[in-house]
């Protein structure tokens, strides 16, 4: 039974051996790493079709998954492509950090240079992007934008190819593509073990029903964070939203408000509906307001061409036409002006947002208990938990969860139906962890925003310092890992066990989990195990592995 494996023969052979006796259900669950179950949920280039494909060249296999797109061989026809509907995998001969935006975009990412601790490499593993680097066959010319394999292959930038990124191999063409059955008996029983083990419990992050159900189906107990900001970028609805932040009067701000509300109650109702019996937290919005309007440079650049081209109309209809678009960019860029800031991640977002614009926040949680009220008259079990984000002083907490609790008894006073809910807060700056008792005394949960707690720990912008210094810091040694992939145990962890402490010193059976990326990494998982959380919770795909790193937790525990 020796030799090398397959992540599914790997399952298969640890479920026949506790079957036929040999080992226990404890060593069958241990044997299985958290990312080998990844192999079950990453796309995979079909078996049948690659005996017909033609192989162009091999490299190192550092994230796995399989991509197939147009190649494109700088990060901007990457990133262009992308949003044009395009599949792409980006082609460099290396990757720098100024090339992180098309590597996001792109499907998958192809070097010819690098090795295991690339940038290339690191990023794609970061971010879950399928890679093969290292190609050493390859010759990438960025100026005739193609690239040549050997003395006959040319490969021209527009050109499908595919790639394996788990075995390092490279295809011509488009080869299709399978995801492998998630519910393989082999791995459902391996997993049913496994939660048998842990002690965590297992949520999902989730914005829209389709996501709580496929979280449901791949084992998630609840919805530890569900990001109401996410519903407003919809493109029917930005107009409404705009509009509601360009508004200068009250009376027209709750116009477009109201027109949000049932907008906002309809997605919750399907998000409940999907999570019947288990607890949704939902997240009051959260990013600063100009994230919603256009963009400052944007705007800057529409207007002078707006007002160039005004120069050239003759018709009377076409100079009123421009002057009203005129009109209407100018007045959103006095708005984009007045909301501009200097460090927005550090200002008027979260928490803030809502005392300063009450009716924002109101309309939202009218809109979770209306939701809520209406699933339940239907036989749902509803269990709304409301998430007030970026509080740093508990006062902050104090007025918001008031008045926002006085709109949730409102409204269940309304519809006559009685509701079990919790407010609770987000740890996501220091000085929340380090007066979490204060906290305590008013939140009903802590969930961690690692994300964000990790940001301002460190003092660094993680947009920033992914294209940046970070990478650097990674391949010179200077940190060992990615904060923003595995929990900084001696900085981010101990606040996280400051907080837990002088939280259940207060409320000694507070619910405490973490909805940042991290609750997806099995190394995170074990200090949240070692913390005493109740959960974790992390993106729907993710959450089979959780499952596991969270059994694998428990039984390092008991060593």
């Amino acid at each position: 039974r020796d030799g090398k494996r397959t992540a599914q023969a790997e399952v298969r052979i640890a479920v026949d051996m506790v079957e036929e006796g040999l080992i226990t259900k404890e060593e069958a669950v241990v044997r299985v790493k958290p990312a080998q179950v990844d192999f079950f949920l990453h796309p995979q280039l079909d078996a049948e079709a690659l005996k017909s494909a033609r192989t162009i060249a091999t490299g190192l296999n550092v994230s796995p998954g399989a991509a197939v797109g147009v190649a494109a061989f700088d990060a901007d026809t990457a990133e262009r492509w992308s949003n044009e509907g395009k599949q792409v995998i980006m082609v460099r001969p290396e990757t720098k950090p100024d090339d992180v935006h098309g590597m996001l975009a792109a499907e998958g990412i192809l070097t010819s240079r690098g090795g295991r601790t690339s940038h290339a490499a690191l990023v794609a593993r970061q971010f879950g992007k399928p890679a093969v680097v290292g190609v050493a066959e390859l010759e990438i010319d960025l100026l005739a934008r193609n690239m040549t394999i050997g003395e006959d292959l040319e490969v021209e930038e527009g050109e499908w190819i595919s790639l394996d990124g788990t075995t390092g191999t490279v295809y011509l063409g488009q080869v299709p593509t399978v995801v492998p059955d998630f519910k393989n008996p082999h791995l459902l029983k391996l997993l049913s073990w496994a939660d048998e083990i842990r002690v965590l419990d297992v949520w999902a992050n989730a914005d829209y029903p389709r996501d709580a159900e496929r979280a449901r189906e791949y084992g998630a107990h609840g919805i530890g964070l569900c990001r109401t900001e996410h519903m407003f970028f919809e493109a029917e609805r930005m107009p409404v939203v705009q509009r509601m932040i360009m508004a200068k009067h009250s009376v027209d701000r709750k116009e477009a408000l109201d027109q949000l509300l049932p907008l906002q109650r309809g997605d919750f109702e399907g998000l409940f509906r999907a999570m019947d019996g288990y607890p949704v937290i939902i997240r009051l919005i959260d990013p600063p307001l100009h994230e919603f309007l256009p963009a400052y440079e944007e705007l800057i650049q529409d207007l002078a061409d707006l007002k160039v081209r005004t120069q050239h109309y003759h018709t009377l209809s076409e100079i009123d036409t421009a002057l009203a678009e005129i009109r209407t960019k100018s007045d959103y860029l006095e708005r984009v002006e007045a909301l501009r800031e200097m460090n927005p991640m550090l200002g008027t977002r979260g928490v803030r947002l809502g005392i300063i614009i009450p009716d924002l926040t109101k309309m939202q949680v009218r809109a979770i208990f209306e939701a809520a009220c209406n699933v339940a008259q239907e036989g749902v079990d509803v269990h709304p938990e409301v998430m007030i984000p970026l509080t740093s002083h508990v006062n902050e907490l104090s007025v918001q969860q008031r008045a926002l609790e006085a709109v949730a008894k409102e409204v269940m006073e309304e519809k006559g139906v009685e509701i079990t809910y919790k407010f609770g807060t987000m740890i996501e700056i220091p000085r929340a962890a380090l007066t979490a008792d204060e906290f305590a005394e008013i939140a009903e949960f802590f969930s961690f925003g690692t994300n964000d707690l990790t940001q301002t720990t460190f003092g660094i912008s993680r947009d920033d310092a992914e294209s940046g210094f970070l990478m650097e810091y990674l391949q010179r040694g200077i940190l060992k890992e990615n904060p923003f992939a595995s929990i900084d145990a001696n900085g981010v962890g101990k606040l996280m066990q400051i907080g837990v402490e002088l939280g259940r010193k207060v409320r000694p059976n507070m619910e405490i989990g973490i909805c940042g990326e991290h609750g997806g990494d099995p190394k995170s998982i074990q200090i949240c195990h070692d913390l005493g959380l109740n959960y974790v919770s992390c993106s729907p795909f993710r959450v089979p592995i959780a499952r596991l790193a969270a059994a694998h937790a428990a039984m390092a525990d008991k060593k």
